[in-house]
């Protein structure tokens, strides 16, 4: 275990200890900041409860939080408001630099649960297949959820599958959308990154010598890109006297941002066997690496009305067009997979993802006898197309096109739900909720194909006689062998219990079972348990099992490129499970992952500060992930021999990584009025993680080889175990006068290790801490000005070294918990009605 984690769970230990003297001090405490707590629906199915009387840590994060950042994104508010969420901003990572993936307690960004209003929210098509984390993971993109139509956020920091079901190992995500009948508002944000970063650099070429060109080994560059406008507004009306509709909308253009390094290769073909002299004025800061361009439209409603019986229906719906370009790496002169004469200085291919996504719910809440039920029918549908842009089919010669659609995907899903909720007075404490359930949902995932061109081999070859590559440069498209076209089914039911057994001892008990067409059934339960020594004081314990079901994208997603080996032509490919080369390497039909979760922790009251501990454990059996690429001349013999000719190996989804999860989460709030100096907010939080592999798949056939390939190498072992903070710190002041405000942010990313497949090659990220600062004035009571910098210091990750950037493109690591753009500096309007 890692000693930072072990040592964190002894000061979780010892906290409570500490806290228990908390009634000697709060009896002294002053009296004058009384808060009128936060009353929450996530993680409990009682009404009226506040987020510090749970039996589980939930945090609550305001819409007015997620509005005070220059980068107005819920992902990236969470990441610095909640002490265990991250969220890195991977690039070159194709369409994960469009859709990208957030993490909580370290874990899988799908082993998070994302609900809408307390409403299971669907997922991305997009499977996460590159080397980033998240590495063979499909999540909920939170940014489909604009900021102005969002009343508050609830993070549940616990497990809950036995509450909601399948993805719940980690926490639950709950958005709760706004209800206003009137006013409004109505926001401008324009800003931009003026940054500046250094890059390591290697040494010229010198085979041949005689490079013409040369460069110190750091370069700085400073940099003014990034340029973004986000235009949102939100109106609330009324419907009748009992109902009322929110409707809000967004618009957001962002340019690139280039953080490149400096790439050294050779560009251009020998003349005469000396260097091009166009090498001596060639830019060599030829790449994007860094934040898409976006051009995105967001348009969001939220409804309720309540009828004269008593009932009310409620409904929401949404529609969000992204496209996004971002870059591969870039392609020299002289590369075989270049023409030259398109090209003639080498091209920097182009990824144009366009991502459409819809959601609608309607639903209604009536009173049947003693119970208040509620019954709800929600879909969402999520696509990705796919273009290539600025780039060519080598194998077509000069008669390839240069804009190529390669296909895409789409996943949606349609949830029905009903359940029911009551009191019954039973002789303890307080009255027993009891709360029941069932729910039947269908999910679809479909893949169609590119263009012919976009994936074919046009049989043009290099001037040795050599084949050249299939397909579009950078992502060759989808191939009709390709397409799906899959769905499955799934229905569960739910009990949930929770009473005061005495005055101070609370107790929540839920049950679930669900059954899945595809994979079986699995049961989870939930016990959680809180005892209040002293108003002042309590502890807080829960325990419980939980799973999350195999996606369909990972039992289906299927993506094929044709490798020339001895001029041969064999197919590598993403396999689905069920395709007979991957089951004649070892495939299964997926199981569900499969977790055990413990939590210790504590809540105290010191007059207006309030303090929660939280420790837990999480172990976790089956992970499904993505094998490594089976290519060895082994594997190939192997499959040739089963009579799979012409299919070169590839990779495909496999259960069997178990992990285990221990960490502490600590919260610390305090508010403090004053007559003259306005009102102060203190927030605090920390977070102390460590993941450990306990056990890595193997398949009986590849073991038998006689020299068995790794289907899950030190590499990804090392993504889970420290490719995230080890530990994260966080402080905010905010502070209001009048009309005056100001917010004051620092966040500490601790130690991450950028891990490589060559052991020397490892790279440790120091801890780096970033400030953000934000300065507010009411100019008049509808018209607020802010100005302010995210990353106001402008820090960077370290610099990767130049064995680590061979092409010069990836001069930062993707495992930055912060991502590489720089500073931030931003300006916002907003007109309130």
């Amino acid at each position: 275990m890692n000693n930072n984690a072990s040592g964190s769970l002894r000061l979780a230990a010892s906290l409570p200890l500490l806290l228990m003297t908390a009634p000697a001090m709060a009896q002294t405490a002053g009296e004058g900041n009384k808060e009128i707590e936060q009353v929450i629906v996530t993680g409990t199915r009682v009404a009226n409860r506040s987020a510090l009387d749970t039996a589980v840590p939930v945090d609550v994060v305001s819409g007015e939080q997620l509005q005070n950042l220059g980068v107005s994104e819920v992902s990236q508010a969470l990441s610095v408001t909640v002490p265990s969420f991250n969220f890195p901003r991977p690039g070159l990572n194709d369409g994960t630099d469009t859709v990208r993936p957030a993490t909580l307690r370290g874990l899988a960004p799908d082993q998070t649960l994302v609900l809408v209003n307390g409403k299971r929210r669907h997922q991305s098509a997009l499977i996460n297949i590159n080397n980033s984390i998240g590495r063979g993971s499909t999540a909920v993109d939170l940014n489909t959820i604009p900021n102005a139509i969002i009343q508050s956020v609830e993070v549940l920091r616990d497990g809950a599958s036995a509450q909601y079901g399948s993805d719940a190992i980690a926490g639950v995500i709950n958005l709760r959308l706004r209800t206003d009948n009137e006013g409004g508002d109505a926001g401008v944000i324009y800003g931009w990154r003026e940054t500046s970063y250094d890059v390591l650099v290697g040494s010229p070429p010198t085979n041949p010598p005689g490079a013409n060109f040369s460069s110190p080994p750091r370069r700085s560059r400073d940099m003014s890109d990034g340029e973004t406008l986000t235009v949102s507004a939100w109106k609330g009306l009324p419907i009748g006297t009992t109902g009322s509709v929110v409707i809000a909308a967004e618009y957001k253009d962002q340019e690139h941002t280039e953080r490149g390094g400096y790439d050294m290769r050779r560009q251009y073909p020998l003349v005469n066997g000396a260097y091009d002299p166009r090498e001596a004025t060639f830019d060599r800061y030829n790449s994007w690496y860094g934040e898409p361009e976006l051009d995105q439209k967001t348009v969001f409603v939220n409804a309720e009305y309540e009828v004269a019986s008593g009932a009310s229906i409620y409904g929401w719906a949404s529609w969000q067009d992204r496209d996004a370009v971002s870059a591969g790496f870039y392609r020299i002169a002289g590369d075989d997979r270049n023409t030259i004469q398109i090209y003639p200085d080498g091209f920097l291919p182009l990824i144009a993802p366009d991502v459409v996504d819809i959601s609608a719910a309607v639903g209604t809440s009536w009173r049947l006898g003693e119970w208040d039920m509620d019954s709800s029918l929600t879909y969402g549908r999520n696509e990705m197309d796919y273009e290539v842009r600025n780039s060519l089919n080598r194998s077509l010669g000069t008669a390839s096109p240069t804009t190529f659609d390669s296909g895409g995907f789409d996943y949606d899903q349609l949830t029905l739900n009903v359940s029911g909720v009551r009191t019954v007075d039973v002789g303890l404490a307080s009255p027993l909720n009891i709360a029941v359930g069932v729910e039947a949902r269908r999910e679809t995932f479909s893949i169609h194909a590119g263009e012919p061109n976009s994936y074919l081999n046009g049989g043009v070859r290099l001037a040795n006689g050599n084949p050249t590559q299939s397909g579009a440069q950078v992502f060759p498209g989808f191939r009709p062998e390709n397409e799906v076209d899959e769905d499955r089914t799934a229905v569960g039911a739910y009990i949930d219990l929770e009473a005061n057994i005495t005055e101070k001892f609370l107790t929540s008990v839920a049950l679930r079972g669900e059954s899945y067409s595809d994979f079986g059934e699995n049961l989870a339960g939930k016990l959680s348990l809180r005892y209040d020594f002293v108003p002042q004081f309590a502890m807080r314990a829960s325990v419980q099992n939980g799973f999350k079901a195999p996606s369909l994208q990972q039992q289906y997603f299927s993506t094929t490129s044709t490798n020339f080996i001895g001029g041969l032509p064999f197919d590598i490919a993403t396999f689905p499970v069920n395709n007979p080369a991957a089951i004649a390497l070892g495939a299964q039909p997926l199981d569900a992952e499969e977790s055990l979760n413990y939590s210790l922790g504590a809540v105290a009251r010191l007059g207006d500060l309030t303090i929660t501990v939280d420790a837990y454990r999480i172990d976790i059996e089956d992970r499904i992930v993505l094998s490594e690429n089976l290519t060895s001349p082994d594997v190939v013999n192997y499959l040739t021999g089963l009579g799979f000719v012409g299919i070169g190996g590839g990779r495909f989804f496999i259960n069997g990584v178990d992990t285990t999860t221990e960490g502490v989460d600590i919260v610390m709030s305090y508010p403090w009025s004053t007559d003259a100096a306005g009102r102060f907010d203190f927030t605090v939080t920390a977070n102390f993680n460590s993941t450990d592999v306990t056990k890595v798949p193997t398949t009986p056939q590849l073991s038998a080889l006689p020299t068995p390939p790794i289907l899950f190498n030190r590499f990804n072992v090392l993504s889970y175990e420290e490719g995230t903070p080890e530990n994260k710190f966080s402080a905010m002041i905010n502070w209001t006068l009048g009309g005056w405000g100001a917010t004051l942010r620092a966040t500490r990313y601790g130690e991450v290790l950028s891990p490589d497949p060559n052991p020397t090659l490892d790279f440790t990220l120091s801890a780096t801490t970033l400030v953000d600062l934000e300065a507010r004035l009411a100019i008049t009571e509808h018209i607020k000005l802010a100005f302010g910098a995210d990353n106001i210091t402008d820090e960077y990750p370290d610099p990767l070294p130049p064995q680590n950037n061979l092409t010069g493109t990836q001069s930062f690591s993707n495992y930055s918990p912060f991502g590489r753009s720089g500073r931030f500096v931003y300006g916002r309007v907003n007109y309130t009605f």
